[in-house]
């Protein structure tokens, strides 16, 4: 504002010396969309609610604990391998009544155990824990109508930097429709990236899994999003938090038990029928797991299938984890993953080419591989567009949503100011400074600044007279980002003895 000079006397006049200053976003805050628990905070829902937890314990005091899924004992088929284990001599297999089930508290377990911080949790409905009944569907997550929508919910939250649903495996069908509108979000948005699961049929049929997933996830926004395979076979859930009430069938399979010493713990069992409390089903849990060798079978088939878990969880941590210790530019590969025993498909080097390079549609999808003495890694670091030389690697895709998301919000203090040269050095050497800092860090490569990036604003460079008088001011930076060295060639060759 102009001063008004009318009284005598001395006047001071302070001047900003240097310009707004760029800061870089969190690049590293998941979104976990699903179902949990409850919803709630001091008494006030928190369904349909995106909110902020900063440790696995502030998630269970708002959404609660786990599941109680329930499985079903029946005879096998001649052909099931799936789940089969000898009961008296008779081949029985172990079901998992996926209408009971939710891996969303297990997820969210796996993504503290590799490196996970803050998150914002999203749910979208409630299981109570005495439920024998539990659909995922569609319709929680955004209805035919649009309504219910949780990206339009989404839109309203600018923390969130990574989307990743692990509850909709359930439903392979309306996972492709999910997983689309999940790219289509972070596409709208620009400063969102959505971390994808491949559904895995059951038994595991990797070219099955791939060919499906490739046809339902669609052609748009491909540089928005990554996949991973195959699941984790891992050790968040053990015999603790077990025993024989998630059998819907538990009396008869009880009875069945050969050994004599642990009938007399089914005696008690059935004596106490429902009016069991949970210490009392705790205790007896773990006296059959002594007295039965059959009982700690079955409880090992059970926890096998729900240590099976997707694998977007554990990768939105080593995403959180990679980002803290190296930063965003930093490939999230060649690292290993915590609380995993085993990927669910040992993948070989040959299975792995046809899976990280799609020629004809470039959906590149990422495994996860065991390797001896070493441990079970991420090995590949490719977005869904794979065949793009622009947005081929993960890191590229989200070190670019990291510096625009930080320069839109840095260069909203000069929307209305003077279109003219005193603006545009400003704008220019705020954005070259923020620019020369990410360089230092590694994030833009090249022996010196100028060969890392350029920025141009101005009449003549970037604007032409018409674009001040329609108010626009044009912004050209150009980056030249890190890229990792996925494919390492050595070349031997022997020569003569030159003495």
């Amino acid at each position: 504002m102009a001063n008004s000079y009318k009284t005598p006397g001395v006047y001071i006049q302070e001047k900003n010396a240097f310009p707004n200053t760029a800061v870089a976003v969190e690049t590293a805050i998941p979104v976990f969309i699903g179902y949990t628990q409850k919803a709630e905070r001091n008494g006030k829902p928190l369904l349909r609610v995106p909110t902020k937890v900063s440790s696995l314990s502030e998630y269970e005091t708002y959404f609660g604990g786990d599941c109680t899924p329930q499985f079903l004992i029946q005879d096998a088929p001649a052909d099931a391998n799936d789940g089969t284990f000898f009961l008296n001599g008779k081949k029985m297999q172990l079901l998992l009544n996926i209408d009971s089930y939710s891996c969303f508290y297990k997820s969210i377990q796996l993504f503290y155990a590799n490196g996970g911080n803050a998150c914002y949790v999203l749910s979208v409905g409630t299981y109570a824990a005495s439920e024998k009944s539990f659909v995922v569907q569609v319709a929680d997550f955004v209805n035919d109508n649009g309504s219910n929508n949780v990206f339009d919910i989404l839109k309203k939250e600018f923390e969130p930097t990574l989307v990743v649903m692990p509850d909709i495996h359930a439903n392979s069908k309306d996972a492709y429709a999910l997983q689309q509108k999940a790219l289509a979000h972070c596409n709208d948005m620009q400063s969102r990236f959505a971390i994808l699961d491949v559904p895995q049929s059951t038994p595991s049929n990797l070219q099955l899994d791939i060919d499906q997933f490739r046809n339902g996830i669609g052609n748009n926004y491909l540089n928005y999003g990554a996949a991973y395979y195959p699941w984790l076979n891992t050790s968040i859930t053990n015999n603790s938090h077990i025993n024989y009430t998630y059998l819907a069938n538990y009396l008869t399979v009880l009875a069945m038990l050969p050994e004599a010493e642990a009938q007399k713990t089914v005696d008690q069992i059935i004596q106490a029928g429902t009016t069991a409390n949970d210490q009392q089903i705790s205790e007896a849990h773990k006296l059959l797991l002594i007295t039965s060798p059959t009982y700690k079978l079955i409880m090992d088939a059970m926890l096998f299938k729900l240590n099976l878990l997707p694998p977007s969880a554990a990768i939105a941590g080593i995403y959180t984890l990679v980002d803290a210790s190296r930063g965003v530019w930093k490939a999230p590969a060649n690292v290993s993953l915590s609380s995993v025993n085993a990927p669910s498909i040992n993948i070989s080097h040959e299975q792995q080419e046809a899976l990280n390079i799609d020629v004809l549609t470039g959906k590149s999808i990422n495994v996860i591989r065991s390797f001896p003495g070493i441990g079970n890694l991420v090995w590949g670091a490719r977005t869904l567009d794979g065949n793009s030389q622009d947005w081929r690697y993960v890191n590229v895709r989200r070190t670019l949503i990291m510096i625009e998301t930080s320069l839109k919000l840095a260069i909203r203090a000069y929307v209305f100011e003077a279109n003219d040269a005193n603006t545009w050095v400003t704008v220019k050497s705020m954005c070259s400074n923020f620019l020369t800092n990410l360089w230092k860090q590694g994030a833009l490569v090249g022996p010196a600044p100028e060969d890392a990036f350029d920025v141009q604003v101005g009449l003549g460079a970037t604007m032409i007279p018409d674009d001040i008088l329609d108010g626009i001011m044009r912004i050209t930076v150009n980056l030249a980002i890190v890229r990792p060295a996925e494919f390492i060639t050595i070349t031997f060759q022997q020569m003569q003895q030159t003495s």
